[in-house]
């Protein structure tokens, strides 16, 4: 098995909300979030990206949702989000009082790993906060200092676990592109990345354009430590247009959809959902609440304040990435299979 998840939660000991039957399908949806809380399941630990996101976005959803519901936000971190989403999708509740924050990778785990039971294409996406763009940072002292020396210079890249973004596009344009990043795995989470890169251990790292603005990354460029070397995704970031892609490299039809696979998800870069099994009306209900709270002209004042931007897509172009996610003919899923399978 890839990810090491049999598809059952364990030992999980959750207090949710239990929707009030036959009587609570009669309410208006004012009704219901005015007489319910909204519990938030964050599908990761307190304190990180997405544990800010989450609990940054809560009072605006909220604001925004008929009833304006007390939100209590739930971390269940694990399996890189998958405890989160089989939690969401296995124990509910379904009545619109549970929503979750999960992981993009959510969206194309189960497709490689039968094992994995989460159904991506049963949930009810809400919406996604941000998108996510990728750049390839390198000491100043190394020797890649373009694009173009990455196709022709070793360059030693830092990565934290196997399965891990900050690895697998790396490995990825090795094979499709000929770059010649050597890759080390294994550094217990992005921090350590960092100080193996200001130690000089590594001379590279894959880095998200949010972290190069308010991270570690970001005071080292401030201290021209590092540059940015490029930037990998299928569409470029707007804060560097001018920063070679590296997908602009990539001739071959196959690879493309290949390539187009791993970076498509960074569309949506923060999901929420809600499970299958919604009543319509408050399905309708939270995804207007959803569109209107990303656009809440106080919460993006409050995000560019903490230097974290939004690109907010709704809940059916989050679909629509799923959908084409499962699409995927059967020669390209072999090489993503390939990229994601430890060595033995």
């Amino acid at each position: 098995m890839l990810f090491g998840l049999s598809g059952k939660i364990f030992g999980l000991a959750v207090a949710l909300a239990v929707g009030s039957g036959v009587a609570a399908q009669a309410q208006s949806v004012e009704e219901f979030y005015s007489d319910n809380t909204l519990t938030m399941i964050v599908s990761a630990g307190p304190g990180g990206a997405s544990d800010f996101f989450g609990r940054q976005f809560a009072p605006y959803l909220s604001k925004h949702l008929p009833g304006n519901p007390d939100i209590i936000v739930m971390n269940q971190p694990g399996a890189s989000g998958m405890q989160a989403a089989l939690l969401l999708q296995e124990r509910g509740p379904f009545d619109g009082s549970t929503i979750a924050l999960l992981q993009r990778n959510n969206f194309y785990v189960p497709i490689i790993d039968e094992k994995v039971k989460f159904r991506p294409r049963e949930m009810h996406w809400l919406g996604s906060l941000n998108k996510e763009f990728y750049t390839v940072i390198a000491r100043t002292d190394s020797p890649v200092q373009t694009s173009e020396d990455l196709l022709t210079t070793p360059l030693i890249l830092g990565a934290t676990s196997f399965n891990n973004e900050n690895r697998t596009f790396a490995a990825m344009m090795n094979e499709i592109i000929g770059t010649q990043f050597d890759i080390v795995t294994g550094y217990d989470g992005n921090a350590a990345v960092g100080l193996a890169l200001e130690r000089n251990e590594v001379q590279s790292r894959m880095q998200t354009v949010n972290s190069l603005q308010s991270g570690e990354a970001g005071v080292m460029l401030d201290e021209g430590k590092i540059n940015i070397i490029a930037q990998i995704g299928m569409e470029s970031a707007s804060q560097y247009p001018d920063l070679k892609n590296m997908i602009d490299y990539v001739a071959d039809p196959e690879d493309l959809a290949y390539a187009s696979f791993m970076l498509s998800p960074l569309a949506a870069g923060r999901p929420f959902a809600a499970p299958a099994g919604v009543p319509e009306d408050r399905l309708a209900a939270l995804r207007a609440a959803f569109d209107a709270a990303a656009a809440d002209p106080e919460f993006v004042a409050e995000m560019a304040r903490l230097k974290s931007d939004l690109e907010p897509i709704n809940g059916d172009a989050v679909q629509k990435i799923v959908n084409d996610l499962w699409d995927t003919p059967a020669p390209v899923l072999e090489k993503v299979k390939a990229l994601l399978t430890p060595p033995k």
